[in-house]
């Protein structure tokens, strides 16, 4: 019976630490929240998921597409899991909040992926384009965004003189 008691007594002790630890950690990440506001003029969002093969070729493409690092100079450039529940504090919308990964994706009514967001520093989305561009297109949509084409000119239009 005494063998039990203080069995118990360490497993007690035991639990009540880790719960200690985990309220710390927790803590922690209240601390570490991702945040997706730009600090340029303008950003993109781009929206992924885990079994998405289009969005491993996109990330290829940022890594090894000269003309496409050199078109995304100067815009801040941000990741979503849309299978995530991690916290993320963006100013989507015009106003600062607090969401998880997924609840901001469904919220920017995404459905496919990868899904391009395209948004200025006041939370503003510009242009949102489903799937995946080739680098040429994608280096046209860059441009058309940071150039403030999307200001007079359709995408449809711009697309066409782009080439």
């Amino acid at each position: 019976m005494g063998r039990v008691l203080l069995f118990a007594v360490v497993l007690l002790s035991f639990v009540l630490g880790a719960c200690k630890g985990g309220s710390v950690a927790e803590s922690q990440n209240k601390e570490e929240v991702k945040s997706i506001i730009p600090k340029s003029n303008y950003a993109l969002l781009i929206v992924e998921s885990k079994s998405c093969i289009y969005c491993a070729q996109l990330k290829k493409d940022l890594k090894t597409e000269p003309n496409l690092k050199e078109a995304l100079k100067g815009m801040d450039l941000y990741f979503l899991l849309y299978e995530s529940s991690e916290p993320v504090k963006t100013n989507i919308g015009g106003q600062v909040k607090e969401l998880s990964e997924r609840e901001l994706a469904k919220a920017l009514g995404v459905r496919s992926f990868p899904n391009l967001v395209f948004y200025d520093k006041s939370g503003n989305v510009i242009l949102q384009i489903p799937g995946y561009l080739p680098p040429e297109k994608f280096v046209c949509v860059v441009n058309y965004v940071k150039g403030e084409n999307f200001k007079n000119t359709p995408i449809e239009q711009y697309m066409k003189k782009c080439g």
